[in-house]
């Protein structure tokens, strides 16, 4: 085995290494890969097909790509099974073509986070096969067993995300087994000490080969209550403001108190940020929770646990301004208590798409995908970008006949599953599978109309969404008030969202951004003083009026903003 040394990482121009706190207002390029490329022609992505395609992500100007589960897996939920830790699937490549591509990103100065799935394991792995052989084994107790009640139901009411209940019966225990996802993904049992030095054990294989860091899927989900107690129900205003699942899966109905996000963790992750900090590897949790604020603040504390963490509170069906601003206030008043830092993202792959999800009638409109990527990349925090987001790619749809994920077939037809944000990404409008690749029909069909949204017609356009794209990050990467600065929201009427960036004593950057259909007039506060045009940004113009009296704006000064649009100043210095 040829082991990397993490001294290979990123260096700058005179080889020095890097700032260690890069993670802070970084932007992570996120790679499904089963959809990126597919190098061997046999329908399903690989890591020698991103190896393949890297200098698209280093054009782009993410400081990092973030690769969801290449482990060996029996893909019961397409890589977030996984059924050895150490391995490579064979349908992704090897643990050389892993190092050839941590390699080449490396010498094009990106960094590479891998995916790690601590909660819970496949059905496959040799620990699971073990603990369920008997009750006596040396891993009898490395995942959640429980008895049935006396009439045989499951020990109590928790349930699957992905629906119905979250135990399952194994007649060779003649016990339940916890499973907070698919039955094939069986819950480890974090209170056993044994269980969290192996899993610590893989995450240090990984750091030693060179990693740069680690996604944490699911990272709320590693501990449950000892005493298995049933949850409450949720009330109704609970079910509806739902963010992690639909209100139409039975696990809206109920508050999970005793399933997940349980304080035994806070020091599991501490024994984690031990072993990141050994080799400089950095981390970014999934937590999972309808009010996840308190959680992603204690998990990110300042030098203690995870370095930043991201929540699926922008990633809902529905938005409006002050939604967004709710939830961004909501969580900076957390980091302030302990120091933490935050991640935002607007799609992933186990969300439709942002182009088409907040889009009037799910009908993407240009304007609307340029200035939602603009709204990211000026939030306070790191960035979390899905592959595709840089084409304004819209969600695709898949046909039940070809679908699939397994939870969308649960769910059919109301939920239609992920697969729509998981399909081939288009390189090249002219070429079989739009360049994904020269052979087998890919897993999921091509996007309709995803090859006249393809990477090398868009770069050959300077108006596209890629160059637009390019040109955010750019001016991201730069400016040090969005990168490092504070964030402070000012009252605007709906659609409008009005915030400024600021570091240090200096001028402030001054950001509004309507997110409806029709033009709007945005009343300046008078406590943003005088601002002037900021030229030379991708974010489109609004004309700035200064007209004591405007029959436009009674109040004196405002901000004419666009249809779906955005527009930035700076405050006089």
């Amino acid at each position: 085995m040829t082991v990397i040394s993490s001294d290979l990482s990123p260096r700058t121009a005179d080889g020095r290494r890097p700032d260690p706190d890069w993670w802070r207002g970084a932007v992570i390029y996120q790679i499904y890969p089963r959809s990126f490329a597919d190098a061997n022609n046999d329908g399903i992505g690989d890591l020698p097909g991103i190896t393949a395609r890297l200098e698209h992500v280093a054009e782009l100007g993410a400081d990092a790509i973030w690769i969801s589960p290449f482990f060996k897996s029996p893909m019961a939920d397409f890589g977030y099974d996984v059924a050895d830790y150490r391995e490579v699937d064979p349908i992704f490549g090897t643990l050389a073509d892993f190092d050839a591509l941590l390699a080449k990103a490396h010498a094009l100065g990106l960094r590479i986070i891998i995916d790690q799935v601590l909660s819970h394991t496949s059905e496959q792995h040799a620990w699971f096969n073990e603990s369920r052989s008997s009750r006596d084994n040396p891993k009898a107790d490395w995942y959640v067993w429980a008895e049935a009640r006396p009439d045989g139901s499951p020990p109590n009411n928790w349930l699957s995300v992905f629906g119905g209940p979250a135990w399952q019966w194994d007649s060779r225990r003649r016990q339940y087994y916890l499973h907070s996802f698919l039955t094939a993904q069986p819950d480890l049992n974090h209170h056993n000490p044994e269980v969290q030095d192996a899993l610590l054990g893989d995450v240090r294989f990984w750091c030693e080969r060179g990693v740069d860091g680690f996604r944490f899927d699911a990272c709320n989900h590693q501990f449950y209550d000892r005493s298995l107690r049933d949850n409450p129900p949720a009330d109704a205003e609970e079910q509806q403001s739902v963010t992690t699942v639909r209100p139409d899966n039975p696990y809206a109905m109920q508050r999970h108190l005793h399933d997940k996000t349980q304080p035994e963790n806070l020091a599991f992750l501490q024994r984690v940020r031990q072993v990141l900090d050994s080799t400089g590897a950095v981390s970014i949790g999934e937590v999972g929770d309808d009010h996840p604020q308190p959680t992603m603040a204690d998990y990110t504390e300042a030098g203690k646990r995870l370095h930043m963490a991201y929540s699926f509170a922008l990633l809902t069906p529905y938005v409006s301004a002050r939604q967004i601003r709710m939830q961004v206030e909501g969580l900076e008043r957390e980091l302030a208590r302990t120091g933490g830092w935050g991640c935002w993202a607007l799609s992933n792959h186990d969300v439709p798409r942002v182009a088409s999800r907040w889009a009037p009638g799910n009908q993407p409109d240009p304007v609307l995908t340029r200035t939602l990527q603009a709204l990211l990349f000026t939030l306070r925090g790191s960035v979390c970008t899905y592959q595709g987001e840089e084409l304004g790619l819209p969600e695709a749809d898949i046909p039940f006949e070809l679908l699939q994920d397994p939870y969308g077939k649960a769910f059919w037809p109301e939920f239609k599953g992920r697969d729509g944000c998981r399909t081939p990404m288009p390189w090249q409008h002219d070429a079989l599978q739009a360049g994904f690749n020269a052979g087998a029909a890919p897993w999921l069909p091509l996007g309709q109309g995803h090859g006249e949204r393809s990477v090398d017609l868009q770069q050959a356009d300077p108006a596209s969404p890629l160059h637009h794209a390019r040109a955010l990050l750019a001016w991201r990467r730069g400016e040090a008030r969005l990168r490092q600065g504070s964030i402070r929201f000012h009252d605007a009427a709906e659609p409008v969202l009005l915030f400024e960036r600021a570091l240090g004593p200096g001028p402030a950057l001054v950001l509004a951004f309507n997110l409806g259909d029709a033009p709007v007039s945005v009343p300046l506060p008078a406590a943003l003083g005088m601002l002037l045009p900021f030229n030379g940004t991708p974010i489109a113009p609004a004309e700035l009026l200064e007209t004591p009296g405007d029959l436009r704006c009674a109040s004196g000064r405002c901000w004419l903003l666009p249809a779906h649009g955005a527009a930035i100043a700076v405050t006089a210095a």
